[in-house]
């Protein structure tokens, strides 16, 4: 005799909501949290959406300041600018002019870029280090040291502006000492000497103090049990120190680099528009959209865009780079 035996029925999953129906119960659950961001995404999407996608149009056109719209007067004169596709782009950076015009810039950022930000790293570590130490009047030292970092950076460039003049201090004390006296804001290479000397002086102290921080972190049993084990104090920098700062050295040095290649206060400050060679990608686009008649607002903008591709591009392989050596830390 065969018994017939009844499966139970598989069960069936619900179909997937909709995106709509989805947003809806997710405002029904967290209307709250919508209403908070609404002012921030309204905000964003004002200061940074809206340029962005402007500027973006902007490249695709011939847009300058003789063919935008403009008011002279009573009179409202229609802007007569029209889409020329990537031709900006191509003429940027494979045009007659784009060694003058692109490249040479660029290669003066990425130099200018590198140098500072190994400067920074490398004084703010050692002050930071220096710091950590138990010396008399240690809290005076850090008011001392962290004090370029609180004037604002005009004043600051402006007081090297006259230091770094020909009759300047600097010139002065090198002429006492029978040394030559460049004249740090009119030749070529001693502009970007003196560029590099300032940005220098207006970043250490930044990095000293993340590095600091970074270095108070570290557990300090690490380094008495490297000492019972007779560890030298190199072995002890490269073991320890070095190893446990790495997280606050990753973050710092991404930030430094992004702010360095995009650093515009201090070259138009120091220089204005009185050194071309000294100038930067993003003193060149400034130039381009302000600094010149007439002014092409599409090549500006090209050169803002490419811009952005470039930290975007960096930053996305810096940070694989750091996730692939912590991968192969552990």
């Amino acid at each position: 005799m065969t018994l017939a035996v009844d499966r139970p029925a598989a069960k069936k999953r619900a179909p997937r909501p909709g995106p709509i129906r989805r947003f809806k119960d997710s405002y029904r659950k967290y209307w709250y949290a919508y209403a908070m961001i609404t002012p921030v995404v309204v905000v964003l999407g004002v200061l940074v959406v809206y340029p962005l996608v402007r500027g973006f149009y902007l490249t695709l056109t011939d847009a300058n300041s003789l063919n935008s719209a403009r008011t002279i007067g009573v009179n409202q004169i229609e802007a007569t600018y029209k889409f020329v596709g990537l031709d900006n782009y191509a003429d940027i950076l494979w045009g007659p002019s784009s060694y003058d015009r692109f490249w040479s810039h660029f290669v003066w950022t990425i130099a200018w870029t590198a140098i500072c930000v190994a400067l920074h790293y490398c004084i703010g570590l050692g002050l930071a280090l220096l710091l950590n130490e138990k010396l008399r009047g240690r809290t005076i030292y850090r008011l001392l040291l962290i004090l370029p970092w609180a004037v604002p950076t005009f004043v600051t460039v402006f007081a090297w502006r006259i230091m770094l003049a020909d009759s300047g201090i600097i010139n002065v004390a090198l002429g006492s000492l029978h040394l030559p006296q460049p004249s740090w804001l009119e030749d070529p290479t001693f502009q970007r000497i003196a560029a590099i000397l300032v940005n220098t002086w207006c970043g250490v102290p930044f990095m000293m103090i993340s590095l600091l921080g970074g270095l108070q972190s570290i557990d300090g049993s690490l380094y008495e049990a490297a000492e019972m084990d007779g560890a030298t104090a190199w072995q002890r920098f490269r073991h320890i120190t070095l190893p446990g700062l790495r997280p606050v050295s990753s973050t710092v040095v991404l930030l430094g680099i992004i702010w360095t290649f995009n650093q515009f206060a201090i070259i138009f400050l120091l220089f204005g528009n009185t050194a071309p060679d000294a100038q930067i990608l993003v003193t060149w686009a400034y130039r381009l959209g302000f600094g010149q008649q007439p002014r092409d607002f599409a090549q500006s903008a090209a050169y803002g865009v490419l811009l952005l591709s470039i930290l975007t591009v960096f930053t996305s392989f810096y940070y694989r780079w750091l996730k692939r050596n912590e991968q192969l830390a552990l």
